[in-house]
């Protein structure tokens, strides 16, 4: 089990925690740095007097909820988010049991210790939190697959992943489609977020492992079934996001000249002999 405090303090330590979405605007320290439509208040519990209306508890969530999809701490903030702790009576309770934390709900929080629980008191494994096999440990520990976690941590892009990992596309996506298999993800939709942060769960890799954010619009590449490449979007990514980016002609700075230009310039202003001009009856008197 992750010792809460030793999370926290990763999470704290790490030099992108100062960029995370959640954190208070410095002019404005009641709305998020992220974006300042969206209020501090969407990440905690609801306080106000009441029952929360639905519509307002959903939309409020789901803001808080995309901006933690691209923060640069994310994978760190859900380990100490699902970190527990025990009280005096001996029950494991969740370290954080409120609000939207590594971009989960408390529900889904919540969910993740009653199915711990559950697979503790039965000795059954959940799918999606449960250790793998010892077995399914050693083999995602394979030189190959290292290799490729440890190039999905730094690299964004199937193309650049593979490239880094020293293989070629094909057979990186084999091992991503693999890995995820291995650690109970679902192959077809599994991110690149999802499986870096179940790699980080099931000791593959290290808690303080530095995760190149995926920038304000993530988009993931997603293994498929037979190795081909595929690309999945983050939702609500604005359309004109997605559109390739027109290559633009350098504009040259105003007097500036060509290469060549500056060569025939060289060559027109070397001096020329001047010809005299012979009046026409001088010639005729020559004559």
């Amino acid at each position: 089990m992750t010792d809460p405090i030793a999370a926290r303090q990763q999470l704290v330590d790490d030099r992108h925690y100062k960029y995370r979405g959640c954190a208070p605007d410095p002019d404005e320290p009641t709305v998020s740095a992220a974006d300042p439509d969206v209020s501090l208040d969407a990440w905690g519990p609801y306080t106000g007097d009441g029952a929360e209306p639905q519509k307002e508890r959903i939309d409020r969530e789901k803001a808080a909820q995309q901006i933690c999809g691209r923060c640069p701490v994310l994978a760190l903030c859900r380990t100490y988010a699902n970190t527990t702790l025990v009280d005096a009576d001996g029950v494991e309770h969740l370290a954080e049991p409120e609000g939207v934390m590594g971009g989960e709900l408390a529900l889904t929080r919540h969910r993740a210790l009653i199915a711990r629980r559950h697979a503790a008191t039965t000795g059954t494994a959940p799918a999606a939190v449960a250790p793998a096999p010892s077995r399914n440990l050693a083999d995602a520990r394979t030189p190959q697959k290292m290799a490729v976690l440890r190039a999905l941590t730094a690299e964004l892009y199937d193309e650049r992943v593979a490239r880094r990992a020293g293989m070629d596309v094909r057979t990186s996506n084999w091992h991503r489609s693999a890995l995820c298999s291995l650690l109970g993800l679902n192959k077809e939709t599994a991110t690149r977020d999802e499986l870096l942060v179940a790699a980080v769960r099931q000791g593959l890799l290290s808690p303080d492992t530095r995760i190149v954010w995926d920038g304000f619009w993530p988009i993931a590449a997603a293994p498929t079934t037979d190795g081909s490449r595929q690309r999945r979007i983050a939702p609500d990514v604005p359309a004109a996001l997605l559109a390739p980016r027109p290559r633009t002609r350098r504009r040259r700075r105003p007097g500036a000249t060509t290469p060549a230009r500056r060569r025939l310039t060289a060559v027109h202003a070397i001096p020329q002999p001047r010809i005299p001009l012979i009046p026409t009856t001088v010639l005729e008197r020559a004559a």
